[in-house]
């Protein structure tokens, strides 16, 4: 006979451990779970051990974990456990429990299948690639419809991120551009001087920020400062379920979020694009005026002289381009994002990560297209 007494209470910490060797033990007195005792005899193979628990106070669980323990305890050893003198409710209880516990599973044993991952990520890939076509088809005729006034979203918040991703980016769009075009300055000047062609520093400058510079810094600016924003934005959204409480209420997210942050970077980039293109060749002229023998008349008439109309429409389309870049691609991290707060960190530097690899990939493709075309 197994006799409890006392309180078993599991948040009191006073439970004691049951020691399953107890079982294979002789002796006369009763096996007393409290004080240690030993049990009335030995327990064999068909033998049933009794409960008395007419000396148990308070229980709860704790109770029921330790006689759990006996009883896998006993049935290793093919003892049978009568549980006659348990309440009924510690008897349901304890019969909701498994007599013994399951062998952990062995993990199977991983090996290096090089076409099963290639063939994954391919299929992830193409995948992906399908969904931002249907984000892009459906801020495209999101898009159409704002154009006839028939657009489901908000105009409040076209105007909030026009001016998040606007005026709000001029100090950085500015400080950037302008020490771009006073490091281009710099060393065209270093090495133009050698042969006496100083004022060629402006042509370098100029068409340096129009055609590939000014577009790409600011884009790049765009992406770690707006990008991130708008996935951690629609991250945070999904963690809270404002996404899930827009699609009960059946309001399209692609009309209600995606499509005023996608449709604030194609109207602010080409501006920002040519206000960089302006501060930057200022920073150049800055440095050519202290550094070489320039008039600053000559500089700007070397440089007005030296741009072309279809460079600035060339840069003018690169940065629309990569204003859809970046807000397709922002908005969909934060859509695909988890809904941790850690999920909220991720998303952000995933977006500003793609963001920034996907316009300079953006823009090799747009220097080969340049070159076929003979931009």
């Amino acid at each position: 006979m197994l006799l409890l007494e006392g309180d078993w209470i599991g948040q009191s910490g006073a439970i004691p451990a049951f020691p399953p060797a107890a079982l294979d033990a002789v002796g006369g007195a009763p096996l007393d779970a409290v004080g240690g005792g030993t049990p009335p005899g030995e327990l064999g193979g068909g033998a049933l051990l009794a409960l008395d628990i007419a000396g148990v106070g308070r229980w709860d669980t704790g109770l029921i974990e330790f006689l759990w323990d006996v009883r896998r305890a006993a049935n290793v050893r093919g003892i049978s456990i009568d549980t006659a003198n348990l309440p009924e409710s510690a008897r349901k209880l304890l019969g909701l429990l498994p007599d013994r516990l399951a062998e952990p599973r062995t993990p199977p044993r991983r090996r290096f299948r090089p076409l099963t991952w290639l063939g994954g990520q391919t299929i992830g890939l193409l995948t992906e690639i399908g969904v931002l076509s249907i984000l892009l088809g459906n801020t495209a005729s999101g898009g159409a419809l704002a154009l006839t006034g028939r657009a489901r979203m908000r105009a409040v918040d076209l105007f909030a991120n026009i001016r998040d991703a606007g005026p709000s980016a001029l100090i950085i769009i500015s400080v950037v551009n302008f020490l771009i075009g006073a490091i281009l300055a710099f060393v065209g000047a270093v090495q133009l001087r050698k042969f006496a062609a100083d004022i060629y520093v402006a042509n370098l400058v100029g068409l340096a920020l129009v055609r590939e510079m000014a577009a790409v810094m600011t884009a790049i600016v765009m992406a770690g400062r707006t990008g991130g924003a708008y996935a951690a934005r629609i991250a945070t959204m999904q963690g809270n379920e404002e996404i899930d409480a827009l699609q009960v209420f059946g309001i399209p997210v692609s009309d209600y979020i995606v499509l005023p942050s996608i449709l604030a970077l194609v109207f602010t980039m080409p501006l920002l694009y040519l206000y960089g293109c302006l501060v930057g060749m200022a920073g150049g002229f800055v440095v050519s005026i202290a550094m070489l023998n320039i008039t600053g008349p000559g500089y700007l008439n070397q440089t007005l002289g030296s741009i072309a109309f279809s460079q600035f429409a060339f840069g003018f389309v690169k940065s629309i381009a990569f204003a859809i870049l970046i807000g397709v691609t922002s908005c969909r991290i934060g859509l695909k994002a988890g809904r941790s707060a850690a999920d909220v960190g991720s998303a952000a530097t995933r977006a500003v990560v793609t963001g920034i690899v996907g316009v300079i990939a953006l823009d090799s493709l747009f220097a080969v297209l340049a070159n076929v075309v003979g931009l």
